[in-house]
């Protein structure tokens, strides 16, 4: 898989210190460092404020002009909302846009570099709140620095987050007007894909352990906009794990799963040994950019499109075959 690929982030470990004593060591230095940092959000009055996906109310007192971002996504949803120049330090795998790639680091989901997210004297850290951990949130909440919490569920989802990053970050005419365009092509792909024959898709987050999707979850959103079904919806848990023998039952009219750069790699060589299974026998084993498709930015909307994309393709080969 890719470096960006979708376990490490949906399935972020809780690891970030060996123990209770250094933890908080590492805390207390942060802490002098903030006194002495003397960030100007510090004693400011309130001036902006927005309501962030964990329902809690963000207040600066002006825009936020220094910016850590948590999560690759939150990178390019901040640089997207035209507040790329106003962040200051990434997650690991902040790899788009190119400029993303030469900021600091602060560390990946399984561990933060504190010392260096308060040396950056951030105003404003955007965190994923569910791809970060529990752990993780509450070192950050500890610094006392202003915390935004993103987690989209849906496409117009993204849209809000753009709106209010760029709202927390002065740069509210470029972010409307991306998302803006982010939701007129939405609604361009649903209203293309509307009336199209209905398929049944198992979507594949990883193969080992077999990893699929619910119906919260972004990607099932984007398989219904292309009017795609998946088969594994009505499971309970957001990413679950489901056995090949569950796949066959459901017998999918396609199987799809995001794209890997190690070379010799197949994750769907298990499905193509089942000649006998509906998708192998029609050809319908689909890769995707997981960049653009497993990613909750705004780049999405081009991974769907190519997405529907792959699945009218599928419908093509189903017809021509006579396949019911």
């Amino acid at each position: 898989m890719s470096a960006t690929s979708p376990v490490p982030s949906l399935n972020a470990q809780t690891t970030a210190f060996a123990s209770a004593k250094p933890r908080c060591m590492r805390l207390a230095v942060c802490r002098m460092l903030l006194c002495a940092a003397a960030l100007p959000w510090a004693s400011a009055t309130a001036g902006i404020q927005a309501i962030d996906d964990a329902g809690h109310t963000v207040t600066l007192p002006a825009p936020a002009r220094r910016i850590v971002s948590m999560a690759p996504h939150l990178t390019e949803l901040l640089f997207a909302a035209g507040a790329g120049s106003r962040v200051v330090g990434a997650s690991a795998f902040s790899d788009y846009p190119e400029a993303a790639r030469s900021l600091p680091r602060v560390g990946d989901h399984a561990q933060l570099d504190l010392e260096r997210i308060v040396a950056l004297q951030p105003d404003l850290i955007v965190v994923w709140r569910h791809g970060n951990s529990a752990q993780q949130l509450a070192h950050l909440a500890a610094l006392g620095i202003p915390v935004y919490a993103s987690e989209s569920r849906t496409l117009e989802g993204i849209s809000s987050s753009l709106r209010r990053l760029g709202h927390l970050s002065g740069s509210d005419a470029a972010a409307n007007l991306e998302a803006d365009r982010f939701d007129a092509e939405v609604a361009s792909l649903r209203a293309t894909y509307a009336r199209r024959r209905e398929l049944r898709v198992f979507y594949q987050i990883w193969p080992q352990p077999l990893l699929t999707v619910n119906r919260e979850h972004l990607i099932s959103q984007a398989l219904a906009t292309c009017g795609a079904r998946n088969v594994f919806a009505d499971l309970h848990a957001l990413t679950p794990t489901v056995g090949a023998e569950a796949v066959v039952t459901a017998d999918p009219d396609a199987i799809a799963t995001g794209s890997t750069d190690q070379k010799g790699v197949d994750d769907l060589a298990t499905w193509r040994r089942l000649g006998a299974l509906r998708a192998t026998r029609l050809g319908n084993l689909l890769v995707t950019d997981s960049d653009k498709l497993h990613r909750q930015s705004s780049r999405i909307v081009e991974g769907v499109t190519e997405l529907c994309k792959q699945l009218d393709e599928v419908r093509r080969r189903i017809e021509r075959n006579g396949a019911r």
